[in-house]
């Protein structure tokens, strides 16, 4: 009798632990995608600057920070290094949360999809807006 009730409290503990783990999961995953909401156009809309040549619009898409640290000289040695013409489909990966920043990998597939570019981009909210705070080859 005591093995009996030993097994039901036991497999009722075991669901009771399972269901909290689906819903600690279920609330990262909702407080995940509110909070990257709009980062998915600054990113297209970076690259469309990028694309048009206008690099001082895209390097006023990052934050004071990364300004402070990469001057308007090197971000333009970076996008340079990048050869970011020989790419032309972007895909961009799942968020990851890391002490109140976002950070997303973007691939960028070349037309033959024989070459991938893959970028982390570091994201920070500067009031309402996200900006970009790192640029990574990763």
């Amino acid at each position: 009798m005591d093995m009996i009730l030993l097994r039901d409290y036991g497999t009722k503990a075991l669901l009771a632990a399972l269901a909290a783990l689906l819903t600690y999961w279920l609330i990262s995953a909702i407080r995940l995608i509110i909070s990257a909401r709009g980062i998915n156009p600054l990113v297209k809309q970076f690259f469309s600057q990028v694309a048009r040549g206008r690099v001082d619009a895209a390097y006023l898409l990052t934050t004071k920070n990364y300004r402070l640290h990469v001057s308007r000289q090197n971000f333009i040695r970076l996008l340079s290094s990048l050869e970011l013409r020989r790419y032309r489909n972007l895909k961009s990966g799942r968020p990851r949360i890391q002490e109140g920043q976002i950070i997303l990998t973007v691939k960028l597939n070349s037309e033959d999809k024989k070459q991938v570019l893959p970028l982390d981009f570091t994201f920070v909210k500067v009031g309402e807006d996200w900006r970009i705070d790192r640029i990574l080859k990763a």
